[in-house]
């Protein structure tokens, strides 16, 4: 038994030894709440345990992505941008982003003129998302998966 199981038993129980009743109706009365009481707390516990443990429910259709004025709050130096699938999602913390303009390579793979697995450069974090600039001239606007728990495509990196 729970924790949460013996506190709200033992609530309960407490309650009942308050109720007001004549003393011939005690016993009676008593034989059928105190079960009535376990019973009402056991599917109260079962039924949060269950509401807990269910999963929350992907949504059918996402929020699209949305570009809000580019006014930069901050930045991440020395980041390294995963390529070898591509420049087409990134997550920061909690946070899945996707590309504006995907950038692939031959086969799906890392851009032309990209570092392969990763390329270096700093990430810039505004209102809508984050873009990436590297010292090569490359810039990728990212913006944020509204409602996004996971990468739209898995990539293995060497």
């Amino acid at each position: 038994m729970t924790d949460v199981e013996t506190r709200l038993r033992n609530a309960f129980e407490a309650l009942a030894d308050r109720v007001d009743v004549a003393e011939t109706e005690t016993k009676p009365r008593r034989r059928v709440l105190v079960p009535a009481l376990v019973a009402a707390v056991t599917i109260l516990v079962a039924g949060a345990i269950v509401f807990a443990s269910q999963d929350e429910p992907t949504p059918k259709t996402l929020v699209p992505a949305v570009r809000l004025p580019q006014q930069t709050h901050g930045f991440l130096p020395n980041f390294a941008l995963t390529t070898h699938c591509g420049v087409d999602e990134m997550q920061s913390g909690i946070t899945f982003f996707e590309a504006e303009k995907p950038l692939y390579g031959p086969n799906g793979g890392a851009p032309a003129g990209w570092g392969d697995p990763y390329q270096e450069g700093t990430m810039f974090m505004t209102d809508s998302g984050m873009i990436f600039r590297d010292s090569l001239g490359h810039e990728v606007n990212f913006l944020v998966r509204r409602g996004a728990t996971s990468f739209k495509h898995t990539c293995v990196v060497p």
